[in-house]
């Protein structure tokens, strides 16, 4: 007995002009956010001081922020790392130090590390009177220059993987879909960083690697629906693109589903449960999983009846087997 490739049949397509829109509006207000208000980077790009601290009994964060604030410290970032035990203080760099970036560069250097290194000390003793056997793990700073090239290496890291993905995704599909999918790939991402930049969510190198992350899972979803549509558009004998992209995210839909939920399961269980050090890394594939499976049936597709796809635009080149009889 053959077994139905088709299980559902919902009309996807008749809502994507409205979530066209609601694709566009997303995107133009995320731009707005990141030229307004930007991202909250962390001390992995914006330079700092990092303290890590072990005690014998568990440490109560409230006691260390607390601590921190009556040190002069508020804008210092405690979480627990490893164990209840453990502490991680990270500690922007001060205003006096960023003014001795304008000083000869070897002497802002070393100006900058004896900032660092005073600020770790103090902060440590600062904890070290309200908590009990308080032993200093690593104190390690990072200066405004090292922090500068990370940004932009890091951004550099995002645009050389969306661009071999856009080179992956024009020789697989060529003309209109492979449009429709490097569209897809840069609006998730574009989102994912707008809603850091809308909440202020501190961006470190670990959500870095989650927005890289998103770039492969919203490719690897994309090119599975736009595998059946292009099998729909040359085998089916239905004729119109909008019955024909409905078809194929149905018969994908299945598949979809499960992927994204089971990956869900995990990474909200890692918000959770992770602790704080993976908390933003997890909160961008969520954001990223659930945006890239959105796009993957509504912006590709949208896209795609937007430039009036037809049958013609998935036929192959014929090839020419002429053969020279010519002796």
């Amino acid at each position: 007995m053959k077994a139905q490739s088709v299980t559902t049949d919902f009309k996807f397509m008749r809502w994507a002009k409205l979530m066209g829109a609601l694709s566009l509006a997303a995107v133009i207000f995320s731009f707005v956010l990141l030229g307004t208000k930007g991202l909250n980077l962390g001390l992995d790009f914006t330079g700092g001081t990092v303290l890590e601290v072990k005690a014998t009994q568990d440490i109560e964060l409230d006691e260390v922020r607390e601590a921190l604030e009556a040190g002069g410290h508020g804008d210092a970032v405690a979480q627990h790392f490893g164990g209840a035990k453990e502490v991680m203080v990270r500690i922007p760099p001060r205003k006096a130090a960023a003014k001795d970036e304008s000083v000869e560069e070897a002497a802002a250097s070393a100006a900058a590390d004896n900032e660092g290194d005073r600020v770790g000390q103090e902060v440590f003793e600062l904890l070290a009177k309200d908590i009990e056997g308080l032993e200093l793990i690593r104190k390690e700073f990072i200066g405004p220059q090292v922090g500068d090239e990370l940004r932009d290496q890091s951004g550099l890291a995002i645009l050389i993987a969306i661009g071999m993905m856009m080179l992956y995704l024009w020789f697989r599909f060529t003309n209109k879909l492979g449009v429709a999918a490097v569209s897809a790939l840069a609006h998730d991402v574009i989102i994912v960083l707008g809603v850091f930049a809308f909440f202020q969510i501190p961006f470190d190198l670990t959500v870095l690697a989650a927005v890289l992350a998103v770039v492969g899972y919203s490719i690897n979803d994309t090119i599975v629906i736009a595998d059946h549509i292009r099998e729909d558009f040359r085998n089916s004998r239905l004729s119109e693109p909008v019955d024909l992209i409905d078809r194929a995210v149905n018969r994908t839909l299945s598949r979809t589903m499960i992927t994204g939920l089971t990956t869900l399961f995990v990474l909200l269980a890692l918000y959770l449960f992770g602790g704080e050090m993976i908390r933003g890394f997890s909160l961008a594939l969520i954001i990223g999983v659930i945006v890239g499976t959105y796009s993957s049936i509504y912006v590709v597709n949208g896209l795609l009846l937007l430039m009036k796809v037809t049958k013609e635009d998935f036929i192959p080149p014929e090839i020419n087997d002429e053969v020279d009889e010519m002796p």
